[in-house]
């Protein structure tokens, strides 16, 4: 009987009970979090038609909305420039490169935890020449052994789940990253349109200075003004040009930061100057209930906890016994013909099996670990869940409030735009002092600055809203189990663009 023969025998006979064994330690189940049926800050309402998730439920696929953006969430803000800029992470950034290299090794795991599941088979020729008595021999072993652990407990099988669990943990911090990056991304981008904005307000500023500078100058040149009004003038206009000038650094700085980002050295990136649009967009919000498949974050530590109870069943494993089958076979004997013959042909079965009869408390304690190290993982998806809330409650509360702020600071703009009109026409007419003038536009250079502050503040509060929601990313997209069990070859990186949805 040959080793292929005998290795048939056994797998027919034996592949459906080992598949078959009963599964020690727990199944997993998805923990429980305590979900809103609306957020408090505004968003989704309470009635769904589709009914409110409970807690426990598995990943589903979204409902569609017309209102989100799938994907490509920065495309909300109609910016070609930025639009462009965001697609370049998915081909040079090195922290996404860096995650879907970890992605792939997670992969490799589950099919290195499968193969266990198979018979391990090992061919050991050999030939030896040697002289005894004066007799010259040669003896030819042309053998081939096969060993296969049974997972009769299922050992095998809950460290496969644990593999998968975390491959499609690494699918979801793989998401997870280029969300972030995208978020800094989108953040920089209207800081340094920001800072363009700012750099035209203080060039404009700079010239409404110089005109009064001259009215200033025409008045002491008639008499009607003192020396001291000239110099608190020229005081005025150079600290602002110098204000002016110290934004390139920031914007510089900005540039820079967001080459990195894409992947390139800072030489090579030079973005033309544009203001902030006076308008962000609105942010569409789901259910509460959605968040929990929109995070990649929830997703991440939600993995994290079946990784780690299935973990529990391999120790619960070790107290059972561990079967193994051996065989072994082939030809061993002199060259020639005769080493094919029948009389030539070894082979040989062997079934073993072990259990630990005493192991001063080590199995248990190992058992411990793993219920320990599960209630880790459990506490740490309920707070990611509670965290992912108060990121949208706080972007929700943003939007809201700023659009108000910003309202507000729009009249006190316009107020004193025209408290600068009014005092210098007072002081021309010489029935004010140039003091009141100063005030007056200290007061509205900072109130159009502090508008400016405001709309930032609005573009990267919806920034953080968007990314608070998840982005564009749905649990849906995880590799399944199937996949990941899957025999394939996998992808070998040759240097070039890393795909992120590979």
């Amino acid at each position: 009987m040959t080793v292929r023969a005998l290795l048939r025998t056994a797998a027919g006979g034996l592949l459906p009970l080992v598949l078959g064994g009963c599964l020690v330690g727990p199944d997993y189940a998805r923990p429980s979090v305590e979900t809103p049926l609306a957020f408090k800050e505004g968003g989704a309402p309470a009635g769904d038609p589709g009914g409110p998730r409970g807690p426990g439920r598995n990943w589903r696929p979204a409902r569609p909305s017309d209102g989100a953006d799938r994907g490509d969430w920065w495309r909300v803000f109609r910016d070609g420039q930025l639009d462009r800029l965001a697609r370049l992470i998915d081909v040079d950034n090195q922290n996404l490169r860096a995650a879907v290299a970890s992605y792939r090794q997670s992969r490799a795991l589950v099919q290195e935890a499968r193969a266990q599941l198979f018979p391990t088979v090992l061919g050991a020729p050999s030939i030896t020449r040697a002289r005894t008595l004066g007799i010259e021999r040669t003896t030819v072993n042309l053998q081939g052994t096969a060993n296969w652990e049974l997972d009769l407990f299922g050992r095998i099988r809950r460290q496969i789940e644990s593999d998968v669990a975390a491959a499609q943990a690494s699918a979801a911090d793989l998401a997870a990253v280029r969300l972030a990056n995208q978020g800094e991304l989108a953040t920089a981008y209207f800081q340094l349109r920001y800072q363009d904005s700012l750099q035209g307000l203080l060039d404009r500023t700079v010239e409404a200075y110089r005109r009064s500078l001259a009215i200033v100058e025409n008045q002491y040149a008639a008499g009607v003004a003192a020396r001291s009004d000239v110099i608190t003038a020229q005081t005025q206009l150079q600290t602002t040009q110098a204000q002016a000038i110290a934004v390139g650094l920031q914007r510089a700085n900005l540039e820079h930061a967001i080459a990195t980002l894409i992947g390139r050295p800072p030489s090579e990136l030079s973005l033309s100057r544009r203001d902030l649009a006076t308008r962000p967009p609105a942010v569409p919000v789901r259910l509460p209930s959605d968040l929990l498949e929109r995070r990649p974050d929830i997703a991440v530590a939600e993995r994290n906890v079946q990784a780690q109870s299935e973990q529990i069943g391999v120790a619960v494993a070790a107290f059972y016994p561990t079967v193994t089958l051996s065989a072994s076979g082939g030809v061993s004997g002199g060259t020639g013909r005769a080493l094919f013959s029948a009389a030539s042909t070894v082979w040989s079965v062997t079934g073993a099996a072990s259990q630990a009869l005493f192991d001063g408390g080590a199995r248990s304690a190992v058992l411990q670990a793993a219920r320990a190290a599960y209630d880790v993982t459990v506490a740490n998806y309920r707070q990611t869940v509670l965290t992912a809330f108060q990121e949208v409650e706080n972007g929700l509360a943003g939007q809201r409030i700023l659009a108000k702020q910003a309202a507000a600071q729009e009249i006190a703009v316009l107020s004193s735009r025209r408290a600068v009109e009014i005092a210098l026409n007072e002081y021309r007419a010489g029935t004010q002092n140039y003091t009141t003038v100063v005030t007056a536009q200290a007061i509205e250079l900072n109130n159009e600055v502090t508008a400016l502050q405001i709309l930032l503040n609005r573009y990267t509060n919806a920034v953080a809203l968007i990314r608070a929601l998840g982005g564009g990313w749905d649990a849906a997209g995880l590799p399944s189990g199937d996949e990941l069990k899957r025999f394939e070859t996998l992808p070998i990186d040759d240097g070039q663009s890393p795909r992120v949805d590979e």
